[in-house]
C-alpha cells in the first residue's frame, strides 16, 4: 500500500501532471485548499526509508500502523511482539520521523 501511495504522490508531483499546480475540484472552494498530501507522503517516504535503514523493526511498525491501518495490538501480533513493545516502537518512530521531516522542511538534512 505504501508503494502505491508514494508512486501516486510522485506522479502527481511531476510537471507533466501539474506538479506545481493546486487542484480545486469545486469552484466555491477557497484557493488554499489543495493537494498538499502528495508532498507530505513523499517527505514521509524519504524519512521512513531512512528509519528502515536505522531500525527496520520500528519502520515495520509504522508501515503496519500508518499504511495498513492496523491497531497497536494487531501490529504487535503481526510482528510477534508484545503490545507494549509495539507501542514503544510506535512512539519512538513517530518522534524520529517528526524530527527527520522537520529537518527536511527547514533545509537541514
Amino acid at each position: 500500500m505504501r508503494r502505491i501511495l508514494i508512486d501516486e504522490a510522485r506522479r502527481k508531483a511531476r510537471g507533466k501532471h501539474g506538479g506545481g499546480l493546486r487542484r480545486v475540484e469545486l469552484p466555491d472552494l477557497p484557493a488554499e485548499v489543495g493537494d498538499d498530501r502528495a508532498d507530505d507522503l513523499i517527505a514521509l517516504d524519504a524519512a521512513l526509508t531512512a528509519l528502515a535503514a536505522y531500525d527496520p523493526v520500528k519502520a515495520q511498525v509504522v508501515n503496519l500502523r500508518y499504511f495498513a491501518g492496523l491497531t497497536n495490538e494487531e501490529a504487535a501480533e503481526c510482528l510477534g511482539m508484545s503490545p507494549a513493545t509495539a507501542k514503544r516502537h510506535w512512539t519512538v518512530a513517530r518522534a524520529w520521523l517528526y524530527r527527520r521531516i522537520s529537518a527536511q522542511e527547514s533545509g537541514n538534512p
